[in-house]
């Protein structure tokens, strides 16, 4: 049995002085990762834009924070600006910018008509080059926009001859592939409502989306290609549609198996129609002319802590944040290739996807960014001339750990920009990206998320990039840090909130009818202020630092502390592959912060070990951010897009059932969850750990999920490379390996 290893304790007196002071970061800056020199600035968008502003409002600004002051002073003025500048004027006109600014509910350009699919289709000439699409061991292969034209026009007729129509829904169960941009344009220009879930997803986690969305037609791929393998969800496909009472029509894409003619499911219910078998009818584009908020695709929030919930965004809303976002943000323009590593159900395959409304080729990826080597997604931009790459920072995290090199390996001249998001990036992590990968790359640091579905804070290409720094709040986003009392503050740590709207704020939450839902999400805390869940340091040079969830907050003793200011320490310590740290109210007053940590392969964790733990969080830190124990672990639970499960976990250990904290089918390593329940009831019960290898079945009364490793070596750095199995308690780990499909790699994670 693995006793946790006790630390020193932290002082009451260090505690009680340190609390005296208010939380600040330290605010000075290290050198410039990277700086905008003449060159850039000439053919930055941003200085075409601030031109035109010039030449036709008048305004001039001094610096980046002259111009965002005025983009949230002036909303109507600024947007109304974005309108005119993007031609959004030339497809309809609009009564008013804003109409009403109250959150929720605000209203923005109330008598304009538009389509997202539309602005996509018709940005680019038809010779350019729209899609490239790209799978392990297969070459690139292009579509252009001409062809992605046509395709779009005869699926959207298809989908018409089945029924569909304005405000019905169309689902996906699609891989990162050309069908699934074709089936999500085809949808939207019709004035049908999209939702995608990517077929790594566990069959209940799926249907815990699909279910709540009620599509009537599904359009699903026969597999994926992950880790060089080959995975058929056709039995699961047709699991789905038994599962799903509002499916009326199956539409088939034959990815894997292109020569298959035989049918997929036997339901005299549902219609099944060939994709290959829609394209080869000619249709004529023609896109729905649709109200500003009407519902253009519906997201879905992780899921990690009970059911998914299901954002709804708008056709206006999503079309002018992305334009501006990815134009005036990331410099984003018509020569770019665009490529993300990502699945079709992280919402940044949307952001992606965005990319064509400025005429940009974006590249779809289906595979493991560490196949064939831990450079996998960097060969992908190689091969496919990406200039702008985006990358969660887990991947970014992975490569520095293994010490790869790209920079002298791989031809990456092209690549001008690197994205980074999903999670705080170490600062070791961002030097090793500008020094590595690409000397003298713009890493663009962003933070935002599903909900708006682009950028709160990040990138601009006027200003220099610090590491550990995000450069500047986006412009229109009058972003702010608040302490508790609701007074914003600069140079000390608040909660990231939104004081004004948004034109891609949700409209709604599915089935959430009387919208509290989505009050009590973002509008519970600062009554009409949008807080947005995050801990951040806006510094007096407007630079931001992003400090983790403010949900699972460190606090002790009455001083809040961000949890990733333990990993930045942390991850310098080779020994350490992975960790966890958790603040956890214990019913009796006190509070308990454990660190867990995943030992580098062949490392003992010993008194050694802790001591140097010890060491640097309080040299590096303060004493206050000491840990109480440290204990091993097999692998850190995370979300399939990387980020770590600090508060179901923290809730486990304080007693909430397993099942009632998070949705497996989301996570990289749900058995993990196991293992912490039988750690708190260790801690409950005064008796050691449990060992950190072990296997642990669910404890009496909940659910198993098996995970089945099918790519170990990505453990924790992407978000798919297993397999999800669920089956009643009493079932063993070989038993549910046995009847698992023989391609899958056997073993435990």
């Amino acid at each position: 049995m693995t006793q946790p290893k006790s630390l020193d304790e932290v002082t009451s007196t260090a505690v009680q002085a340190d609390h005296m002071e208010p939380r600040t970061q330290d605010v000075a800056v290290s050198a410039a990762l990277w700086e905008p020199t003449p060159q850039s600035l000439q053919h930055a968008n941003i200085t075409s834009y601030l031109s035109w502003l010039t030449d036709t409002r008048g305004r001039t600004f001094t610096d980046y924070r002259d111009l965002w002051q005025w983009s949230v002073d002036d909303l109507p003025g600024f947007w109304g600006s974005i309108w005119d500048y993007y031609k959004l004027n030339t497809i309809t006109s609009y009564d008013e910018v804003l109409a009403d600014p109250t959150m929720p509910g605000a209203q923005w350009f109330t008598g304009a008509k538009l389509n997202f699919a539309q602005h996509c289709l018709l940005s680019g000439d038809d010779d350019t080059t729209a899609l490239i699409c790209v799978s392990e061991d297969h070459a690139p292969v292009g579509v252009t926009y001409a062809e992605l034209r046509r395709q779009v026009a005869a699926i959207a007729a298809a989908l018409r001859g089945l029924g569909v129509r304005a405000g019905d829904c169309v689902a996906g169960y699609l891989p990162n592939i050309a069908e699934a941009v074709v089936g999500m344009l085809a949808t939207t220009s019709i004035g049908a409502v999209w939702t995608v879930a990517s077929p790594d997803f566990g069959t209940p986690s799926v249907l815990a989306r699909l279910r709540q969305a009620a599509p009537t037609v599904l359009i699903a791929a026969d597999g994926y290609r992950y880790g060089g393998k080959e995975y058929d969800r056709r039995a699961t496909v047709a699991d789905l549609v038994s599962d799903l009472p509002s499916v009326r029509h199956l539409l088939t894409v034959n990815y894997l198996h292109s020569q298959n003619r035989e049918p997929w499911i036997t339901s005299p219910l549902v219609g099944e129609l060939r994709w290959e078998n829609a394209l080869s009818t000619p249709g004529t584009l023609a896109f729905a002319d649709l109200d500003f908020d009407h519902p253009l695709w519906i997201l879905w929030s992780s899921g990690t802590t009970g059911t998914p919930k299901g954002i709804v965004h708008g056709h206006g809303g999503i079309t002018i944040e992305l334009l501006k976002a990815l134009s005036l943000g990331a410099d984003l323009n018509a020569d770019d290739r665009f490529f993300f590593v990502t699945s079709t159900s992280w919402m940044v395959w949307n952001f992606m996807v965005g990319g064509l409304l400025l005429g940009a080729t974006i590249v779809l990826y289906d595979g493991s960014p560490t196949y064939p080597d831990i450079d996998g997604a960097w060969r992908v931009a190689e091969a496919t001339g990406t200039t702008a790459i985006g990358v969660g920072a887990g991947y970014l995290i992975a490569g520095n750990k293994a010490q790869s090199t790209p920079a002298v390996h791989l031809d990456l001249g092209a690549l001008r920009s690197i994205l980074q998001t999903g999670s705080t990036l170490p600062p070791d992590a961002w030097q090793w990206t500008c020094d590595h990968v690409k000397p003298g790359v713009w890493l663009q640091s962003v933070c935002g998320g599903t909900d708006i579905c682009s950028a709160l804070a990040g990138a601009t290409p006027l200003l220099a990039v610090y590491p550990g720094r995000l450069q500047a709040p986006a412009l229109g986003v009058a972003l702010q840090a608040w302490d508790d009392d609701g007074h914003p503050v600069v140079g000390r740590e608040g909660e990231l909130v939104v004081t004004k709207p948004m034109p891609s704020m949700p409209l709604y939450f599915l089935n959430d009818h009387d919208g509290s839902r989505y009050h009590d999400s973002y509008f519970n805390t600062y009554p009409g202020v949008w807080r947005h869940g995050d801990w951040i340091t806006i510094n007096p040079d407007q630079s931001i630092i992003v400090s983790g969830r403010s949900d699972s907050t460190l606090n002790r003793m009455g001083v809040r502390m961000g949890s990733a200011d333990i990993y930045a320490v942390i991850d310098q310590i080779p020994d350490i592959a992975d960790s966890l740290v958790i603040g956890v109210e214990q019913p009796d007053g006190g509070y308990h912060m454990p660190l867990f940590i995943v030992p580098a392969d062949g490392v003992t964790v010993d008194d050694d070990l802790c001591a140097r733990i010890t060491s640097a969080v309080r040299t590096q830190l303060s004493p206050r951010h000491v840990p109480d124990a440290v204990v091993e672990i097999a692998s850190v639970p995370r979300t399939r897009t990387g980020k770590r499960l600090e508060v179901p976990v923290k809730r486990i250990l304080q007693g909430i059932p397993v099942d009632e904290v998070a949705n497996t089918g989301t996570l990289s390593n749900p058995e993990m969850l196991n293992w912490f329940a039988h750690y708190a009831q260790a801690m409950k019960d005064r008796q050691p750990a449990p060992p950190p290898q072990q296997l642990l079945s669910p404890l009496v009364g909940e659910r198993v999920v098996h995970r089945i490793t099918t790519d170990p070596a990505v453990r924790d750095v992407t978000d798919v490379g297993f397999r999800l199995v669920e089956s009643a308690p009493g079932v063993t780990e070989s038993e549910v390996r046995a009847a698992t499909e023989p391609e899958l790699v056997s073993g435990p994670a």
